[in-house]
């Protein structure tokens, strides 16, 4: 991972952020070595483009990088830490106003991840930013290795990372932060009345389990988040074609998701009792799978009619969901890489979002665009629900056409949540498909950032919740 270098004083190749119209003053103020260069390279001062202007006897005397007024704020931020992948290794600063100077630095710093622990490469030198003295760059550091942290669980393959692992991992993120936890395994889930989560994982030789992690003062608000942690899905009996299956070891995405954000609350040491609950399966294939046509007990007592066992995910989040709503949480977010519908309808980069509390709503929408971890809200829209509904049992798990699957999924999670004052659902991808600025290819624990600002914004420093009126890692980074 990139360093973020605290001493200012240090000597680094000077960052101008500047707007198109803004080139010609500095380049005239370059040294004639530098404007050759750039004239040489035919550099113009188009949106997006950067160049390092060579010095005088070798080096860089600056690095130019082109700002674009229509993105965002954040997104402007997101460009300047972009450099750090394509930079040649040296020390740099950002000089004079540029956009969001912590929020590019934390993206600096996401950019320089790598995931190189299968590979025999030697370390290669880095760039390196010298940090400003406004920057809180302890926060910064503490924020980027959650964020590896989370990409390194979802882009280790499933040889390496079964429910048991992801247990082990659950177990040393509360050993480090001095929490609780324990894990329902296998036949235990059945006495212990989390049903669908066995049915889901009994066909694998790891066992299934849900690891439920606690943290916190009991009396400070309840904040619970529930990932997914189907640590590879082969679809079951209904049998993943090859295409679809190369990127399963992914489907745990929701787990890392949970996982990384809770590393984050309790590293920032937010006031709030915190759950975190992980349906851990490996949705295999042998004699005892669940079936097509299966009908199913849940902890909430509906009975649960399979279409599809390659729809596990919902089957599983909804005993973890009907068991933390018991508590009747002041907040509760579930994550799940959970449909191709959300990713047709959004693609990769917009994770699905929903709730019925439009002021919670509008915070998270707001949220997510300033910090450049966005999701989009999709309707909880209730005349769909019909489309869930079984003959023989309670409900069925999916829909029996083509159309609103990530709506459907969420009317059917929604069906096991009473008590919680506020419920959301994320649809999420969980990937970075094409690399970005501040987003290299592969894992991603989207909106995970997404959820720290929120439990920021509602609970604070001094612990008081904001009514509303609406009621170790995996892997080695290089």
């Amino acid at each position: 991972m990139s360093t973020l270098i605290t001493d200012a004083a240090r000597a680094a190749t000077p960052i101008h952020v500047i707007g198109a119209a803004q080139w010609p003053a500095l380049r005239d103020g370059l040294s004639a070595t530098a404007r050759s260069f750039a004239g040489a390279m035919g550099f113009e001062p188009k949106p997006g483009r950067h160049l390092p202007l060579a010095a005088e006897g070798g080096g860089f005397e600056c690095v130019v990088l082109v700002d674009d007024p229509d993105k965002t704020e954040a997104e402007r931020a997101f460009a300047c830490g972009g450099l750090a992948s394509v930079l040649p290794p040296g020390d740099y600063q950002f000089v004079g106003d540029f956009p969001a100077a912590e929020l590019a630095a934390l993206a600096w710093l996401m950019d320089g991840y790598r995931f190189e622990i299968y590979r025999k490469k030697p370390d290669a030198p880095l760039a390196r930013l010298v940090a400003c003295s406004r920057l809180d760059a302890a926060r910064a550091e503490r924020l980027a290795s959650a964020i590896a942290f989370g990409r390194d669980l979802i882009n280790t393959p499933a040889n390496d990372l079964a429910p048991d692992g992801l247990e082990k991992v659950a177990r040393d993120l509360a050993t480090q932060f001095g929490a609780e936890i324990e894990a329902t395994v296998g036949e235990a889930l059945i006495a212990a009345n989390l049903p669908m989560i066995h049915a889901v994982g009994r066909a694998s030789a790891t066992a299934p389990r849900l690891i439920d992690l606690h943290w916190g003062k009991p009396t400070d608000p309840k904040l619970t988040l529930i990932g997914k942690g189907v640590t590879f899905d082969s679809g079951g009996l209904n049998i993943k074609p090859d295409a679809a299956m190369l990127l399963m070891k992914k489907d745990m995405g929701g787990a890392a998701t949970a996982l990384t954000a809770a590393r984050m609350i309790m590293g920032e040491e937010l006031p709030v009792r915190l759950r975190v609950l992980v349906p851990a399966v490996e949705n295999a294939i042998s004699g005892s799978s669940f079936r097509p046509g299966d009908i199913l007990r849940s902890r909430k007592g509906l009975s649960v009619e399979i279409g599809n066992t390659d729809a596990e995910g919902r089957l599983i989040l909804a005993d973890a969901l009907a068991l933390a709503d018991e508590e009747s949480p002041d907040l509760m977010i579930d994550f799940a890489t959970l449909t191709g519908a959300a990713r047709v309808a959004l693609g990769p980069d917009l994770p699905a979002f929903y709730t019925t509390d439009d002021g919670f709503a509008a915070d998270v929408a707001a949220a997510g665009l300033r910090i450049n971890d966005p999701v989009w809200r999709l309707p909880l829209w209730m005349p769909y629900d019909e489309l869930l509904t079984s003959r023989i049992a309670d409900v069925n798990h999916i829909s029996g056409g083509p159309f609103a699957g990530s709506i459907t999924a969420a009317l059917f999670l929604k069906r096991f949540v009473e008590k919680a004052r506020i419920y959301a659902h994320v649809d999420m991808f969980a990937w970075t498909p094409t690399a970005k600025p501040g987003r290299p290819l592969g894992g991603e624990p989207q909106v995970a950032r997404l959820v720290l600002e929120m439990a920021e914004a509602r609970y604070g420093a001094a612990g008081r919740v904001n009514e509303r009126p609406s009621a170790h890692p995996v892997g080695r980074r290089g």
